[in-house]
């Protein structure tokens, strides 16, 4: 049986490193086609050591960590993603950003996703921020890695009440893994109210 569970504090940084595995394997695939390093993870995965309000949902197959979900304030991503609202007029200590969501393969279609956004939303509003977003990768629909039975999620995000937020697109760099450096890539955000 498929267990969901909050973590924060030493909870939360006790599962870094089996968070930072799951995203290496899951964001390997399509759309991300991320190659990723255990090292770089580490280095990424530390703005949730240093967070107080940083929360980490797990999906856990008995002690298994099979599924990860995280955010934090946004502020805490500012550097990296900031920019990306400079034209929305929303302040960024207003918003929560849902950073990954990783789950493996065998364990989708079973309500988890539900489940990673339920928590994450109940601990954004718990800490009064009056957003919630999220970004996803954009990538060529001619791509030539992508699976011809690729499926996008923004059925299952606008359901949720999501909507892309037209003028806030960041950019951020990583190697794909069918390239041999890293290149820039563009990610929409999505938003709504708490």
């Amino acid at each position: 049986m498929i267990s969901t569970q909050v973590l924060t504090g030493t909870e939360l940084d006790a599962a870094l490193d089996d968070v930072a595995a799951l995203r290496i394997e899951v964001f390997r695939h399509w759309p991300y086609l991320y190659d990723g390093t255990l090292a770089y993870e580490r280095d990424y995965l530390q703005t949730y050591r240093t967070s107080d309000q940083a929360v980490l949902v797990g999906a856990f197959d008995g002690a298994r960590l099979v599924g990860a979900s995280t955010g934090t304030p946004m502020n805490d991503h500012a550097d990296d993603f900031g920019a990306a609202f400079a034209d929305c007029q929303i302040p960024l200590d207003q918003i929560f950003y849902c950073a990954e969501s990783v789950l493996l393969p065998g364990y989708r279609g079973q309500g988890i996703g539900h489940a990673f956004f339920d928590h994450r939303e109940a601990h954004a509003k718990a800490f009064g921020f009056r957003k919630i977003c999220f970004c996803s990768v954009i990538r060529p629909a001619d791509h030539p890695l992508r699976p011809a039975t690729y499926a996008p999620l923004d059925p299952f995000w606008r359901k949720r009440g999501y909507a892309p937020v037209l003028d806030a697109i960041a950019r951020f760099t990583w190697k794909d893994i069918d390239q041999s450096q890293e290149t820039e890539k563009q990610l929409q955000f999505w938003m709504k109210d708490v």
